[in-house]
């Protein structure tokens, strides 16, 4: 979501697709999430804080809507109309994990659940770093290089 430190991948792929340039997939891509819009998350903290039992784990996620990285990648391409051939694929980092994956049965026996799908999340993201380019630069500006095998 908005303001979301942009060595992350996807404000990392929005930056990058705006502008035309490559985007770098470790491996070949197909490592999965379970992607969840910054509100929604947000909200099931603040649920979790006020219906929430005392020292119980709530896991947070959409389950069931993984996206592979490479498709996350092709998302974004398609959002800002670049062509799915920028994705390249570089080499994998060590020890990298496969999948990420979490229940949020408790959670959502609470009452939650996601108002946002990965599509309607990652628009408002998109759309959101493409109107605030000076909140970006302001960032980029203050931080060292975030990966020295990839030029910004």
């Amino acid at each position: 979501g908005p303001r979301q430190f942009p060595e992350k991948m996807i404000p990392f792929f929005i930056m990058r697709a705006a502008q035309g340039k490559h985007l770098p997939l470790y491996g070949d891509g197909l490592n999965r999430r379970d992607w969840l819009y910054v509100e929604d998350h947000s909200r099931a903290v603040a649920l979790v804080l006020e219906r929430g039992v005392s020292g119980e784990v709530y896991a947070i996620s959409r389950e069931g809507k993984e996206y592979s990285n490479k498709g996350m990648a092709a998302l974004v391409l398609d959002h800002v109309r670049k062509p799915r051939k920028l994705i390249t694929f570089i080499s994998d980092r060590p020890g990298h994990d496969r999948r990420y994956a979490v229940s949020s049965a408790k959670l959502r026996a609470l009452g939650w659940k996601p108002r946002e799908t990965v599509k309607t999340g990652l628009k408002k993201t998109i759309d959101w770093y493409t109107a605030n380019p000076a909140w970006l630069k302001a960032v980029m500006r203050h931080t060292p290089r975030i990966n020295p095998h990839i030029k910004i």
